[in-house]
């Protein structure tokens, strides 16, 4: 499994591309776009997506949590692709909310219709000899679970460490687009 694997997944179904956004999150009024809405049709569509994703530095922001916001401003920019078959926000986050409104306090009725809300939780870095990293992730995992996915087959994955995120990513992803081969494969 890898990054060939994502970009297969992602191009095996030409005649359905694929519409993705980026944006970086931490405090209620912290959200930066680093990729606007772009369609992926083909390989060269994926790798100028990649190449502007992996070239957007990290903006400076505040250090809190804002998983609310988050929540608010992904389901305002899925509000403008509503012609899309399958609206995924995918939510990565090492934290629970600590300002702006609580994922939990945003009720199921704003939450667009047919959108599917999965989480990734990233566990600190693992010192050796501490074990508090497993408990910590268990916990966060538990609490993205029950307040921040939501939507049919939504999920939590988890990296252990921001070392394991891109793996984590990428399994994420593969399970997200294999739904999507397997929903379009049905109809």
């Amino acid at each position: 499994m890898g990054t060939d694997d994502v970009a297969r997944a992602i191009l095996q179904q030409s005649s359905a591309p694929i519409r993705l956004t980026v944006f970086e999150w931490s405090g209620p009024t912290a959200q930066t776009v680093i990729l606007p809405w772009t369609t992926i049709a083909n390989a060269d569509d994926l790798t100028a997506a990649r190449q502007r994703i992996r070239a957007a530095p990290r903006s400076i922001q505040d250090q809190t949590t804002a998983l609310g916001s988050a929540l608010l401003t992904g389901f305002a920019m899925l509000d403008t692709q509503a012609d899309c078959w399958t609206r995924t926000l995918d939510l990565s986050g090492d934290g629970i909310a600590n300002t702006g409104p609580r994922p939990q306090d945003i009720p199921a009725s704003r939450t667009p219709q047919g959108v599917t809300v999965n989480g990734l939780t990233i566990a600190p870095n693992q010192q050796p000899g501490q074990d508090d990293s497993i408990a910590d992730i268990t916990e966060l995992s538990a609490y993205f679970r029950a307040y921040v996915i939501r939507g049919p087959g939504a999920f939590v994955e988890t990296a252990l460490g921001f070392d394991n995120y891109a793996a984590a990513m990428e399994r994420k992803l593969l399970r997200e687009l294999q739904s999507l081969a397997l929903s379009d494969a049905r109809q």
